[in-house]
């Protein structure tokens, strides 16, 4: 796909966004798509075509719950979810439009469906879609018994009669010995998992089916073909405006979401999104590429960019953000109530910043931290979000003659100190690989902590 046919295609979308969006005011029976007909303060919804449900175009992300330490369970263990602040944001969420939240049995330690059930309990139950996944992972969990006893756990834990969602979760990575193909058929198909949702749905107890997908782009293409039999309610992908045409860019092993979309497009699939902000590397960036938005619309953050970026298509139904502070909970909130579809200058602005960020790049980590525990205490995420801050604050020297190098290299080793401590940095990794089959980016973990390590080894010895 060319520029110019890149370009037109967003335009389109943007055009026929009202086809598919609908305001929480249903007397009003105003569609998006025009700046006269959009009620001021109103989330946008999205109609699923097999259900009917009006889903709000942003959802509640629930793998970055807050905690007491006032940070995220995601990045850290045993440390305590806040419930009383979660049940706050889930409170001005439900009021301001948001109704769809997605879990995972995994997600947090294993503790967000717990968290999010005391949370949504407190809420008439027609007032939010819960979604959640089979997350059957380590292969223990790959036999029926194993797989259908998570699944009912799912139900106790959310203290629901229903799942509004549930997902095959990350399908097309690796697992250990097996490939990807190997990985599906023995996680959803020889052990009969798919044919038992598909009879649960038939039976009520899941409203909606679909599966998120990660890598292998054969088995993204296989789960489409069964699309026939499984009428896939939804699909949920990785998608903002580097992935949409550079996803190889940032990691062969990925697929470009505008692949992934196009594919769901015609099959009158809705998209779900998840990665908007590239594991969080679109909401902030380098201060000379932040500028160029800034000059556009000097009162936008820079995520705000991505987020209006991903409402600008037609076909997608909610875009997941993990919002572990109430200020991204109304920011993000505000930025789809209603949402301001990209013009085609400022999608032509987002690729020509997609370009620029390609060229300084970074590790592909996204702090899923499916990598973890390391059975060596090094803290992969940890190590890879300090490298990519880095990055996008200037602070990576190639050459010891930059001119901000003396600046950059203490910014660089200072905060490195603070964000990680020492015995888990990447110099007490053995390289033995453990680490690399759980990637659903297929990051080659070793060799990137081999990388830093010789990096910050760089910065030290210039010093002395």
């Amino acid at each position: 796909m060319d520029r110019r046919d890149f370009l037109k295609r967003l335009s389109a979308a943007t055009a026929t966004m009202g086809l598919a969006a609908c305001t929480s005011d249903e007397k009003t029976k105003e569609i998006i798509g025009t700046e006269s007909k959009k009620p001021n303060g109103e989330m946008t919804y999205r109609t699923v075509p097999t259900s009917g449900d009006k889903v709000s175009l942003l959802g509640y992300g629930c793998m970055r719950l807050p905690t007491v330490q006032h940070g995220s369970a995601r990045e850290q263990k045993d440390i305590e979810i806040d419930q009383e602040e979660l049940n706050a944001h889930v409170d001005y969420a439900i009021a301001h439009g948001i109704n769809y939240f997605d879990t995972s049995p995994v997600y947090c330690q294993g503790r967000s469906e717990h968290h999010m059930g005391i949370a949504l309990k407190r809420i008439p139950r027609d007032k939010y879609f819960i979604a959640t996944k089979l997350s059957n992972f380590a292969q223990e969990f790959w036999s029926r018994e194993a797989s259908i006893k998570m699944y009912h756990n799912s139900f106790k834990e959310l203290q629901v009669d229903t799942i509004d969602y549930m997902l095959l979760h990350s399908i097309g990575g690796t697992n250990g010995e097996y490939n990807s193909t190997q990985t599906f058929e023995k996680r959803y198909i020889e052990n009969g998992i798919l044919d038992f949702l598909l009879e649960e749905r038939a039976k009520g107890k899941i409203r909606n089916l679909g599966f998120s997908y990660h890598g292998d782009i054969a088995i993204f293409d296989r789960a489409l073909a069964m699309h026939d039999k499984c009428k896939w309610d939804f699909v949920q992908i990785q998608m903002n405006y580097v992935d949409w045409l550079h996803a190889k860019e940032v990691n062969p092993a990925n697929t470009n979401a505008e692949y992934l979309y196009a594919e769901l497009e015609k099959r009158n699939i809705p998209a779900i999104i998840m990665e908007p902000l590239l594991g969080g590397r679109l909401a902030s960036t380098l201060s000379f590429i932040a500028a160029k938005l800034k000059a556009r619309r000097p009162e936008d953050s820079i995520a705000k960019w991505a987020l209006r970026y991903l409402g600008s298509f037609p076909n997608v139904l909610t875009v997941l953000s993990g919002m572990t502070y109430m200020e991204n909970v109304k920011e993000n909130i505000d930025t789809y109530s209603p949402v301001e579809p990209c013009t085609e200058e400022e999608l032509a602005l987002l690729e020509e910043v997609a370009q620029a960020m390609l060229r300084y790049p970074s590790v592909p980590c996204t702090g899923c931290q499916y990598c973890m525990p390391c059975p060596y205490g090094i803290n992969i995420p940890g190590i890879f979000q300090h490298y990519n801050k880095c990055i996008n604050e200037g602070n990576v020297s190639i050459s010891s003659q930059d001119e901000n190098y003396a600046e950059a290299r203490r910014a660089f080793l200072m905060g490195y100190d603070r964000a990680v401590p020492k015995l888990r940095q990447a110099d007490h990794c053995i390289g033995c690989g453990m680490c690399k089959s759980h990637c659903p980016q297929n990051i080659d973990i070793p060799k990137e902590m081999q990388r830093i390590d010789k990096y910050v080894e760089s910065l030290k010895q210039s010093m002395d």
